[in-house]
């Protein structure tokens, strides 16, 4: 089968950069499966997991937001923050979660506090979904 380069990169540097049969993202709009010589795009992501397959294995990279640029030959995703599975602090994940749903679940939180717990609680289960605890 084709594959084609991908590229994750953070404001801190490269997270991953290889060839990937498929790439799978979930943008703004929904999931977006991406093959080689796939339409020219670009699309925002959301707090997701990034999965990269090539032969029987699927890698995952944890995504906190950006844009993937999809080109035919080469896809590109600018993450305002990404870590693979192994560097992961599952510790600090946990503990990350466990505040969040306690600020959620506080009776006295103003709209604002609200969404940002609520986004810390998406971005702490999704590096532990993506490093499988």
């Amino acid at each position: 089968m084709q594959t084609f380069r991908v590229n994750v990169v953070t404001p801190d540097g490269k997270v991953y950069d290889g060839d990937v049969e498929m790439v799978s993202v979930r943008t703004v709009e929904g999931e977006l499966g991406i093959l080689p010589k796939h339409i020219p795009l670009v699309a925002p992501l959301t707090v997701g997991a990034v999965r990269l397959k090539k032969g029987s294995t699927v890698e995952k990279v944890a995504v906190s937001g950006g844009f993937v640029e999809v080109r035919p030959d080469q896809v590109t995703i600018l993450a305002e923050a990404a870590e693979l599975p192994s560097d992961i602090d599952v510790d600090r994940a946990k503990q990350a979660q466990e505040r969040a749903e306690q600020r959620i679940n506080s009776a006295k939180q103003d709209d604002i506090d609200f969404k940002r717990a609520e986004l810390a609680l998406k971005r702490a289960t999704n590096r532990l979904d993506v490093a499988g605890k």
